[in-house]
């Protein structure tokens, strides 16, 4: 890849692209900053897809490792190494990247160059938590994703963006400070290792691991967000701009699963089987109670985050359930809802762009001003209620199918949220887009332009593609997750 290492290409050619962005310098060069931001995020997209082509789907293990010592005082290296669940996750990332940087082309008009940095140093950060095989470089990358979103809310966010800000920091920060306490245990009781490959291979007593597990549950579970520590997740997204809100759902949220399967299932098996049950019991009540909440909510950015509540919990479920089908399911569910909700993110500031209104009862008859756009909504729609034929189907049929093998009952109660997903995006789709206009504000509507079917184009393909031909990613996950299930059945005590 241009003689270039790779995944260090795919991670700090987007911190690069960043920095040159904010050196644009002011609001007069705004043009310019756009331009530069789009080449970099283009380019950070580019550089990822040899990831993809030159993945050996047959190999187990990491591929295109990178090693080099870093703080050798506590034998701290830079290691970089990636399987095919850490694949999708990349290439979601720097895909999504892009549309954000056209999604706020014309929208962003104050500390432009200041907003499109953001974005594409935190995307550089987000693929290094993907990529990064040593504990301490994973930790860095974790936490630094919180600054640039912090400024993305509490800069260019709503009225009350600097008490979502605060939380959201508050919440994230605080729950991570006890992964950092087990990773310096590790690193003791490893004898002077941050390898994740090291911790993969060592023993570990029942007892430390169940409080191991407790604290990487402290920073996932918040990241995620599982009931009951989602709080954070309503305000974040409702205050965000757009493409936070994008960002936020479909690539932060998973740095909370992910965390799962690389770092708590591998390292601490025992425990992750001993308390799976705690975990099912929360991310059902996700699925459920999370669902009926959605129900109720009168602003539709609110009713999408806890609609990301609610499939996340699916994820989380399809994790701890211990089988091909529920861990593959959960990795398909994770790509889908990047997808969909970051779709369903930008319908919503598509509307808000032309109202700066993201009241269900403001709208009504959207259909007779925006066809097209209309059309757009209510595929993304279908694919967040979990239609086939769409990529929302696929990762949920996946997880009942595994949850099945292993309870009734737990696949009844997962099964609801097909109910309560198509009745509140219905629900709201129909309030919204169907009916008498009955707004002056709607009547004077104009449909989506080229740069927004554009965005809304590449998504809806996308959405399809993998509801009607899932097989691709499914061919890249089944070594990484056979390796990990076969691991995480061998006691380590």
């Amino acid at each position: 890849m241009f003689g270039l290492a790779p995944l260090s290409t795919v991670v700090w050619l987007p911190i690069f692209a960043g920095i040159v962005v904010l050196l644009t310098g002011s609001d007069r060069n705004a043009a310019m900053a756009r331009w530069v931001a789009l080449i970099g995020a283009i380019a950070g997209f580019v550089v990822a897809l040899p990831l993809w082509t030159e993945f050996d789907r047959t190999v187990p293990g990491m591929q295109f490792e990178e090693f080099r010592p870093w703080i050798e005082t506590f034998n701290i290296n830079y290691h970089f190494g990636i399987d095919g669940i850490s694949l999708l996750l990349i290439l979601l990332n720097c895909f999504t990247t892009v549309l954000v940087v056209i999604a706020g082309w014309t929208v962003i008009r104050e500390r432009v160059s200041q907003y499109m940095a953001a974005f594409l140093i935190l995307s550089g950060m987000m693929n290094g938590v993907f990529s990064s095989l040593d504990a301490a470089l994973f930790y860095v990358f974790f936490e630094a994703t919180l600054i640039p979103m912090f400024i993305i809310i509490g800069v260019w966010g709503g009225p009350n963006r600097v008490y979502a800000a605060l939380k959201f920091f508050l919440y994230t920060f605080l729950g991570s400070l006890l992964t950092l306490v087990a990773l310096i245990y590790l690193y003791n009781a490893s004898g002077g290792s941050f390898s994740l490959l090291d911790y993969y291979a060592m023993p570990i007593p029942l007892a430390a691991q169940i409080l191991v597990f407790l604290a990487f549950f402290a920073a996932f579970a918040v990241k995620v967000p599982m009931w009951p520590v989602h709080t954070w997740l309503p305000d974040a997204h409702v205050e965000a701009p757009t493409g936070g809100s994008v960002v936020l759902a479909a690539i932060m949220l998973k740095l909370g699963a992910y965390g799962f399967i690389r770092l708590s299932l591998p390292i601490v098996p025992d425990a992750s089987q001993y308390l799976a049950p705690l975990v099912i019991a929360l991310s059902l009540i996700a699925v459920v109670y999370i669902g009926l909440v959605a129900l109720v909510q009168a602003d539709m950015k609110k009713l999408i985050a806890y609609s990301s509540i609610s499939h996340m919990g699916f994820v989380t479920l399809g994790i701890f359930i211990f089988n091909p089908h529920g861990l593959q399911g959960a990795v398909v569910q994770m790509v889908s809802h990047g997808f969909v909700s970051g779709a369903l993110f930008l319908c919503v500031g598509v509307l808000y762009d032309r109202m700066h209104s993201r009241m269900i009862a403001d709208y009504g008859g959207v259909v007779n001003r925006m066809p097209v756009f209309a059309t757009f909504f209510m595929l993304f729609a279908m694919a967040n209620a979990g239609l086939p034929g769409t990529s929302g189907f696929v990762g949920e049929f996946l997880v009942i199918m595994g949850t099945m093998s292993v309870n009734f009952w737990y696949t009844l109660a997962a099964a609801t949220t097909l109910i309560f997903g198509a009745a509140y995006t219905l629900w709201m789709y129909k309030r919204v887009v169907f009916g008498e206009v009955t707004n002056d504000k709607v009547s004077a509507l104009s449909d989506v332009n080229g740069r927004e079917i554009l965005i809304l184009g590449l998504l809806a393909l996308t959405v399809l593609a993998i509801g009607i031909y899932p097989k691709p990613l499914t061919d890249v996950l089944g070594v990484s997750i056979t390796g990990l299930l076969e691991h995480v059945a061998v006691s380590k005590l």
